[in-house]
């Protein structure tokens, strides 16, 4: 019997050439005759059944609540390049990954060169705001881009309270205690943590590196929390005023496992992951010509008794 899945026991398949995720619950994911398989007993988003799974292809395996995996799993997941993480249902939480060590460390080299450079760095944080408002903008400081930023994300509570019919006094929240908040931003709240988690998928899945933001700069996920406002617009606030309506009009209702379940539903459904992967990807691309966010031309040299220009310090913190 040919070792492995088509006899391609050593097969390393490039990053760039494979599938991004596999989402797997309810299960145990095992190893037969040199195949991945994972063996389902149903119940949630994938029927009952016996999969094998083409490892070689695919670059994370997401494994869900009611799953276990064996040694073997573990090593053959190793020897082929990928990795395997610890999510809540859906992908609303993101517990742990082992090391992804990818064929090429293109986007975290260029994460970090353009990070290094502060017109480079501003240009990928406008790039982030054209992402997130369709608006297109010449700030030049990170300041004034956070500036701009929460007068948008004010207007965007109130227009979103209003559509979901939810009472809205103004985003407040203590961090010594959550729980004082009112409905809605603690509706919020959840509803972060739980696209923080999708985009913690996300940075995981490229190899990016989490603490190397543009925008949120002193965090350990400062990247996490740049790539997840990026949904925050279409994603975070939906769910969360959605939850909050439901929880106003039914008191009885757990706010915190509704704005999951929601969460669970909108990743699946929205292909959320999926579109952070393909921000990361676009963010850290060369810009296209004529991209009015790409840096503005400069002379090619500078005296050599120029300083250099500081980096942005002292960030706004990050509205919750």
């Amino acid at each position: 019997m040919l070792l492995g899945r088509l006899g391609l026991e050593k097969a390393r398949i490039p990053h760039a050439d494979r599938h991004g995720c596999v989402f797997l619950e309810r299960g145990r994911l095992e190893v037969e005759d040199g195949c991945l398989r994972f063996v389902c007993a149903g119940g949630g988003a994938l029927d009952a059944g016996d999969y094998q799974l083409p490892h070689q292809s695919v670059s994370i395996i997401l494994l869900g609540p009611g799953s276990s995996v064996t040694h073997d799993a573990l090593r053959i997941l190793s020897a082929h390049g990928c990795a395997l993480a610890a999510i809540g249902q859906g992908g609303v939480r993101f517990y742990t990954a082992p090391p992804l060590l990818p064929d090429t460390s293109a986007l975290a080299r260029r994460q970090i060169t353009l990070w290094a450079d502060p017109k480079e760095r501003i240009a990928v944080a406008r790039r982030m705001y054209t992402i997130r408002f369709g608006e297109e903008v010449k700030a030049r400081t990170i300041e004034m881009l956070r500036g701009m930023e929460g007068a948008r994300l004010k207007r965007l509570y109130e227009l979103t309270a209003q559509r979901f019919g939810v009472p809205w006094q103004g985003r407040r929240y203590d961090r010594a205690n959550p729980n004082a908040a009112d409905i809605a931003n603690q509706a919020i709240n959840h509803a972060a943590s739980a696209v923080e988690a999708a985009a913690a998928i996300a940075v995981s899945s490229t190899a990016t590196i989490p603490q190397i933001g543009f925008v949120h700069e002193d965090s350990g996920q400062s990247f996490i929390l740049d790539v997840a406002d990026l949904v925050r617009h279409d994603v975070t606030l939906p769910i969360a005023f959605g939850a909050a309506k439901q929880v106003l009009q039914r008191r009885d209702e757990n706010l915190e496992r509704l704005v999951r379940r929601r969460a669970a539903e909108t990743f699946n459904k929205d292909q959320t992951v999926a579109r952070l992967i393909d921000h990361i990807k676009v963010l850290l691309a060369p810009p296209l010509t004529g991209d009015i966010s790409s840096t503005e031309s400069e002379p090619e040299t500078k005296a050599a008794s120029e300083p250099p220009e500081a980096s942005p310090s002292n960030p706004k913190q990050r509205e919750a």
